[in-house]
């Protein structure tokens, strides 16, 4: 299986996509497979703008939204994560998963699936550690604060990846484990960015908590993205030989390194994204612990006994033929000539959320009032018919953009302050 490795996205599809053509028919193959490490901006109409948290000179339609009005198809399917620049109202309206556009898989704040016998995980989101071990209070609208905090990698995700026992081929995270810069070649990645010396030097570079996810989770490969420059490392997990292959790449941009191209061993084609057992199972015991409030989860108290969890999904999956449910519009994609969204709930029900809740017998809690936890009046969204055909701890990665900016109009002008 041959597997496009891409680093932040920022909605420029088109261009990520004519770069795999080009590749595929230079080198007379086919690539079965996309994988996009955040950033990946699923803007679908004006109004999801505000709740994209760029600076405005980078806030632009870019080219998402024909993906998602149907008016293209993305040519190869395409799986990707959050990171700190997305629409947020859209990927909290699919927070365990699902089809952002035909062919284009989110993984959900934290997920995994299958795509043929490979099994791939990701965590959304980059870490801040004020905000880690508070729920998922954040709604839309959001404010000035929550407008940032919304994409903070939160502790009840991450324990949740933290109970998976089965092997993981792929795993995606936006920000890069903390510590992984002793594992390749640091002295060059200070040389390409030296704002990184002191992080590195002082351990803030990075992710605690997708450090804690590689110790455990050993998967073949890891890729991140985020720090916009591509960087590669090898982690030797102690005595026992097992080793992950470490891939960070740069954003879409001429001239920088953010396409990645591996074969790994698989099965036999044709491969699709299929729903993964052991992770709907984890879903189904820990959802009655959902924290929708700044109250972190009490994992103590998750009642449902895993292996009968285990048993309830597996005979659920087996009916659906483990296949995630169709693609569903739920807005407006945008139109040059229209401009008037007022109508949209800010919370849609998205059918594919509501579907996977059902097929796992879960309440849906997505609209539940961020004070309370107790569910809003928030409607439900209208039929489509109206349709038309950068981050550690502590070093300010938020703004990534900026500081390049910054760095490179320094390497050009010495005396500039």
């Amino acid at each position: 299986m041959k597997i496009a490795i891409e680093g932040c996205m920022h909605g420029d599809l088109d261009n990520v996509y004519k770069t795999i053509k080009h590749h595929e028919q230079l080198h007379n193959t086919k690539v079965d497979l996309l994988l996009c490490c955040g950033d990946f901006q699923a803007v679908r109409n004006e109004k999801d703008m505000d709740s994209l948290n760029v600076p405005i000179k980078y806030k632009e339609m870019k080219s998402f939204w024909k993906y998602y009005s149907g008016q293209e198809v993305a040519p190869i399917p395409t799986i990707f994560i959050g990171g700190n620049h997305e629409a947020s109202n859209y990927m909290w309206e699919l927070y365990y998963g699902g089809w952002a556009a035909t062919n284009i898989y989110f993984l959900g704040y934290a997920g995994v699936v299958k795509f043929g016998n490979v099994r791939i995980g990701g965590l959304s989101g980059i870490y801040k550690m004020q905000d880690y071990r508070s729920g998922h209070f954040e709604r839309p609208p959001y404010n000035e604060r929550t407008i940032r905090s919304v994409y903070h990698v939160r502790e009840f995700d991450v324990q949740k990846l933290m109970q998976l026992e089965e092997p993981l081929d792929i795993f995606l995270s936006h920000d890069w484990p903390v510590g992984i810069t002793d594992c390749g070649d640091s002295r060059a990645l200070i040389q390409q960015k030296p704002y990184f010396r002191e992080e590195i030097a002082q351990r803030t570079l990075g992710s605690k908590p997708a450090a804690l996810l590689l110790e455990k989770l050993k998967p073949r490969y890891w890729f991140s993205a985020h720090l916009h420059c591509k960087f590669a490392a090898a982690v030797q997990h102690g005595n026992d030989g097992s080793v992950t292959k470490f891939l960070a790449l740069d954003k879409c941009l001429p001239g920088r390194k953010f396409l990645q191209i591996i074969e790994i061993e698989s099965e036999p084609g044709p491969f699709e994204v299929l729903y993964d057992e052991e992770w709907l199972a984890i879903t189904r015991k820990f959802n009655s612990v959902f924290p929708l409030t700044k109250r972190w989860a009490n994992f103590s108290s998750a009642a449902m006994n895993m292996q009968e969890c285990r048993e309830w999904v597996r005979k659920k999956l087996e009916e659906s033929q483990f296949k995630p449910f169709e693609f569903a519009r739920t807005v407006p994609a945008y139109n040059p000539s229209q401009h008037n969204f007022d109508s949209i709930p800010e919370i849609p029900q998205n059918p594919q959320t509501l579907s996977l809740l059902e097929l796992l017998g879960l309440p849906y809690l997505l609209d539940s009032s961020p004070v309370t936890g107790e569910r809003t009046g928030i409607p439900a969204s209208p039929a489509p018919s109206d349709l038309p055909t950068y981050d550690s701890e502590e070093i300010p990665i938020d703004d990534i953009d900026e500081i390049e900016e910054i760095e490179e109009a320094k390497a050009d002008n010495p005396t500039r302050d």
